[in-house]
């Protein structure tokens, strides 16, 4: 793993448009775009807009931003999707994920790391840039829902929520086992108050 401290953090502003594309638009306008846990999973739902011209709109909303970028010598290698739980629908609305407490957490719904950049330490920058920012911005707490595959490798696909340990190495404390899982494992409720 390398040293974090040479990937660059930054939040997800329109400007960084055509980064967030290079990082998220591997599947083009078939992949999430960080929009189901919004409430926007189908077109329906989101007045008939794209994922992408959704995710557009909201990067010029007010902090948190809808996520972060990482580079690494200057190149746009990952993403972590945030939001504020109270504002979530998904999350608010949850049968799975239970809310502990009504305070305005920053939420942490997934990391993308593109291919050739992944097992390189920048999921754990992303989290490190979140904490920062969140803390900088006077958030009560970020909050996230990871797996614990247990030192089993998992598929990229059931590992985009997380993996507890880096959440664990970061300070956060494990606060329930929910019901929602990925990869056939139940997902965590982790949580570091600032």
């Amino acid at each position: 793993m390398s040293d974090t401290t040479s990937v660059e953090i930054v939040p997800a502003i329109t400007a960084r448009w055509t980064d967030v594309k290079t990082v998220l638009g591997v599947s083009g306008e078939a992949g999430c775009w960080c929009q189901a846990w919004r409430g926007f999973d189908s077109k329906a739902l989101s007045g008939g807009k794209s994922r992408p011209e959704l995710l557009r709109e909201q990067m010029n909303d007010d902090p948190p931003p809808p996520g972060y970028l990482a580079y690494l010598d200057g190149v746009p290698v990952g993403w972590v999707g945030v939001s504020v739980r109270t504002e979530t629908p998904r999350l608010v609305n949850s049968r799975t994920i239970p809310a502990i407490d009504d305070l305005p957490v920053w939420s942490i719904g997934c990391f993308v790391i593109r291919p050739g950049y992944r097992r390189r330490g920048i999921a754990k920058a992303l989290l490190e840039g979140v904490v920062t920012e969140a803390r900088r911005l006077g958030a009560p707490g970020v909050e996230a829902y990871p797996i614990d595959p247990a030192g089993r490798r998992v598929e990229v696909g059931s590992g985009f929520v997380g993996i507890a340990s880096m959440f664990d190495a970061a300070g956060f404390r494990r606060v329930l086992l929910t019901d929602a899982q990925s990869g056939r494992l139940p997902r965590q409720l982790v949580r570091l108050d600032l």
